[in-house]
């Protein structure tokens, strides 16, 4: 994977979420990107990280205390220097109570690292401007960009597009898959 350094807007968008999202898993320290001035900066250590984080959040809904405490957990001992895409799979485990079993938990890592790694290209979409004054001509690009848009729309109905969102809202909100599988030993 290439070496990046990425602000919070760029890296939210190679991770695919909102920006105020991934501050919230900064403030509530589940990640600790490393710090400049005023700017939080994500390298691929961190982009990381943060997919495994809203994965696990994705799929179990996990709190940010537990959040934090398996993103720690990987940060120490799993994500380093050497390739992730090696590992295919990693486990998590919890144990509750010091006598009983423990609770696991499969990540696809070389997965996570993959689509990571083909969203990177997002990030120079996101170019960082600073904060007041937008650049001049920025009414003029807008405007065209919205005609480019509805050019390609071509065809396409009011209905169409509001029973597009509607779907694609409505995937977001589906409960995760959950399935239960039994070993023998």
């Amino acid at each position: 994977m290439q070496a990046v350094e990425l602000k919070l807007k760029q890296a939210s968008a190679v991770l695919g979420v909102d920006p105020k999202d991934l501050q919230n898993l900064v403030q509530f320290k589940v990640l600790r990107p490393r710090r400049r001035d005023s700017l939080y900066l994500f390298d691929n250590r961190v982009l990381l990280q943060a997919k495994v984080a809203f994965y696990l959040k994705e799929s179990l809904g996990t709190s940010t205390e537990l959040l934090a405490l398996f993103t720690r957990a990987l940060s120490r001992n799993l994500i380093g220097d050497e390739d992730v895409a090696a590992r295919r799979y990693v486990w998590l485990q919890s144990r509750p109570a010091a006598s009983r079993e423990p609770i696991e938990v499969r990540i696809p890592l070389r997965d996570l690292a993959k689509e990571l790694e083909e969203q990177l290209p997002r990030a120079e979409v996101y170019r960082d401007l600073p904060r007041g004054r937008k650049r001049s001509e920025w009414k003029l690009d807008f405007v065209r960009s919205l005609q480019t848009a509805a050019g390609e729309l071509g065809g396409i109905t009011e209905s169409q597009i509001v029973d597009a969102v509607r779907g694609y809202r409505a995937a977001k909100k589906r409960p995760p898959e959950i399935t239960v599988g039994a070993a023998r030993k």
